[in-house]
């Protein structure tokens, strides 16, 4: 048996509990950058990294039952593997860029302004949307 990476078998039905979560987290992190008047908006951006990563794993759990697991650098590899050439390059680029962010924001020093954090946000509204159309 070939190594297949960093993933996991998806049970029935945790597709569309993945798909939820992402929302949840998408909506929190709309909130952060709408509501919120802080100098950083890392904590957004977190948030905003965790539902892309959600709405990935509830295609590829949808599609072929499987859901990427601890190595988020890999998801994009995964997702490309079950949509194959039905994945944009332009979704793929700012899935790799989104998790490009997550150590970043999550540890290191620099401080995310709002109008990145505004210009992210339409970007992850966009991938939303084509993550909930492939659905």
């Amino acid at each position: 048996m070939t190594n297949q990476g960093a993933r996991r078998a998806a049970a029935d039905g945790e597709w569309s509990g993945r798909l939820t979560q992402a929302r949840e987290f998408h909506e929190s992190a709309r909130m952060l950058v709408t509501l919120a008047g802080n100098s950083s908006y890392n904590g957004a951006i977190t948030l905003m990294v965790t539902a892309a990563i959600g709405y990935a794993d509830a295609i590829t759990a949808n599609r072929k039952g499987v859901v990427n697991r601890k190595d988020h650098q890999a998801a994009p590899r995964l997702l490309r593997e079950v949509l194959g050439n039905a994945l944009p390059e332009k979704q793929e680029k700012f899935f790799r860029r989104m998790l490009g962010r997550k150590d970043e924001v999550n540890y290191g020093a620099r401080s995310t302004t709002h109008e990145e954090a505004q210009r992210l946000l339409a970007e992850l509204d966009d991938f939303a949307a084509w993550a909930e159309g492939v659905l």
